[in-house]
């Protein structure tokens, strides 16, 4: 199935913040996002979500992740946040409730194709005892936007 997907990383940086720690914690969780630095904000643009569903895979979070980006879902994609601490190790940890004082990697997912639910299946499918259930994606696959065979 092809997907298409654009995805809006947003991270602000503190004033008692290193810029390139911020933008390490992005590309330790987003490895295909290049992040800009704009007015005390890290901004980057992704068209993929596999390195970070491998996250989700590793951990053993997808049931987690499924709640939260259908608890976040609009009408043309989903938004999540992240914790900047957990990112920085390379850790998937989903910020809710109150704000963290360094504020949190905010993200947005436009789904242009097919449609919201089967991409939330893609990268974060259903589970049975832990385990993927029929998955459109093994974990590893990698989807390169530019192959023409999508």
């Amino acid at each position: 199935m092809i997907y298409s997907v654009d995805v809006r990383i947003e991270a602000p940086v503190r004033d008692t913040e290193v810029t390139d720690r911020v933008a390490d914690a992005v590309k330790n969780v987003f490895p295909d996002a290049e992040p800009v630095h704009e007015d005390g904000m890290l901004v980057a643009e992704a068209h993929t979500l596999d390195a970070f569903s491998d996250v989700l895979h590793e951990q053993e979070i997808l049931d987690t992740a499924r709640r939260v980006f259908r608890q976040n879902r609009t009408d043309g994609g989903f938004t999540f946040s992240l914790k900047k601490q957990a990112a920085l190790e390379g850790v998937v940890n989903f910020a809710v409730g109150e704000p963290d004082e360094l504020g949190e990697i905010d993200v947005e997912v436009r789904v242009r194709e097919p449609d919201v639910e089967s991409f939330i299946d893609y990268i974060a499918p259903e589970t049975d005892e832990g385990q993927p259930v029929d998955p459109d994606r093994e974990y590893g696959d990698r989807f390169d936007p530019e192959d023409e065979a999508y």
